[in-house]
């Protein structure tokens, strides 16, 4: 018995005090038996009994006592324990969004293998069963849930943009002369990353200068339709149809009743005669159609920039701050909400964006290989930050200077949130993530080389 206590002593020779076991195993119909500490095995003390009993059976010669491992229900639920999970829905750290290079695609919202998947299901699901009307809007009428939405969009655009221009009067934005890279603070970042006009002469440093709103809430336009089920806009028709913002032809597509923007509402479902073929129901049995109060709600108006007063207090300035944010938390919020009803496309190798089933026929676009494709776009279903584009910007530390040496260590946040988080308003906590504000930053080159 001494010989086996020695056994199972560690030796001194030995890295580690405490040496690692081998996962348990069991002959029996018991689920193997284990847990972990941090990332090291820790046996049970069953296992330890195990062998203890093995060991001495064997030296005194007891017949039957063949090491193999026998235990009860109540001694299989001992090494186990609860356990307390905390779980958060904003994670602690993430990566900046990708920045996708000019020469390749953009991955599809949904991979094409599982749309496939999709359609093959409904086609088995709908067989040997009577086919069933489409849902609006595919039929020609609106989704009156979400006009109200629409609304609440559409105004909340047109306040965040007047917001934005009342918090650049207070707020340091700077932007690059030669290409597209704006700051939010009283001095550019020093970082050269700068890709524009002789850029290799000034070692890719930015020149840097005043900058307007549309640098800040990027304005992605599109085709105005008046028939959003109409045929499709041809190439000699693209300087004919005027282009408006994206999100208001959506709001517009929605419900929005805008006077310079009339578009075609049917009161009665659409009528198939083909795949891709269909004509509209009679109307003249309906009478007269009356404008609803509950959706007709007064649209704000943008003010042009010689009518904009700077906030005179700091109070007032954070209320200001606060309010934008809002805004612009109701302008993502409310398009998401209309993009999972209403389809939105986009061209997968350039920004061009179209509001409706099927894109455009234009064949303007410019990018990678376009030539190879006559100028057409390929176009795919759109995400949010298609549409609402939220062009992130560097956080400004508390010690109010970004140096070069330390990029690595700095975070981003959307140019609105960042603006609005200067004027005075509070961190959201689904940005908190890419701000990194968690993170240590050194106070000098020699302590972040130090950083494992």
């Amino acid at each position: 018995m001494g010989e086996a206590l020695a056994m199972m002593r560690p030796s001194s020779s030995s890295s580690s005090p405490y040496p690692l076991l081998a996962p348990p195993t069991c002959s029996s119909r018991l689920s193997p038996l284990r847990c972990f500490v941090g990332l090291r095995w820790s046996a049970p003390r069953v296992k330890i009994r195990e062998r203890l009993n093995s060991v001495a059976g064997i030296a005194s010669g007891t017949r039957g006592c063949d090491g193999r491992f026998r235990a009860p229900a109540s001694s299989a639920s001992q090494p186990w324990r609860t356990a307390i999970t905390i779980r958060n829905d904003n994670s602690q750290n993430a990566d900046f969004p990708r920045n996708y290079s000019k020469r390749e695609k953009k991955p599809f919202p949904i991979p094409v293998l599982e749309l496939r998947r999709r359609a093959r299901q409904r086609m088995k699901q709908a067989e040997g069963k009577p086919k069933r009307s489409l849902p609006p809007p595919k039929n020609g009428l609106l989704v009156y849930r979400l006009i109200p939405e629409a609304y609440r969009v559409y105004n909340a655009r047109i306040l965040l943009i007047n917001n934005l221009k009342r918090l650049m009067k207070v707020v340091p934005i700077k932007g690059c002369k030669y290409c597209s890279e704006i700051h939010v603070g009283s001095d550019g970042h020093p970082f050269r990353t700068c890709r524009g006009m002789s850029s290799d002469k000034r070692r890719g440093e930015h020149d840097w200068g005043s900058t307007l709103v549309e640098a800040i809430f990027l304005p992605v336009e599109a085709y105005h339709l008046e028939d959003r089920l109409g045929p499709r806009i041809t190439h000699d028709q693209r300087f004919e149809v005027p282009r408006i913002p994206a999100l208001v032809e959506l709001c517009i597509q929605a419900g929005v009743e805008h006077p310079e923007y009339p578009t075609k509402r049917r009161r009665k479902p659409i009528i198939k005669i083909g795949r891709k073929e269909f004509v509209d129901a009679n109307e003249d049995d309906l009478p007269d159609p009356e404008p609803d109060e509950r959706f007709n709600q007064p649209l704000l108006e943008e003010l042009p920039y010689d009518e904009i007063i700077a906030p005179s207090s700091r109070e007032e300035t954070a209320a200001l701050a606060e309010e934008t944010l809002e805004a612009w938390e109701t302008v993502r919020h409310g398009a998401l909400r209309l993009l999972k009803s209403y389809a939105v496309r986009v061209c997968g190798y350039c920004p061009e964006v179209h509001i409706g089933s099927s894109g455009h026929k234009a064949r303007n676009c410019g990018a990678f290989k376009h030539q190879q494709r006559n100028g057409q776009h390929g176009w795919q279903a759109a995400v949010l930050d298609d549409l609402i584009p939220p062009r992130y910007v560097w956080h400004m530390p508390e010690s109010g200077e970004l140096q070069k040496e330390l990029k690595s260590f700095y975070g981003q946040a959307p140019a609105i949130v960042e603006i609005c988080i200067q004027a005075g308003a509070e961190v959201p906590d689904k940005y908190k993530a890419t701000m990194r504000l968690d993170i240590g930053i050194p106070s000098s080159l020699r302590e972040a080389e130090m950083v494992v």
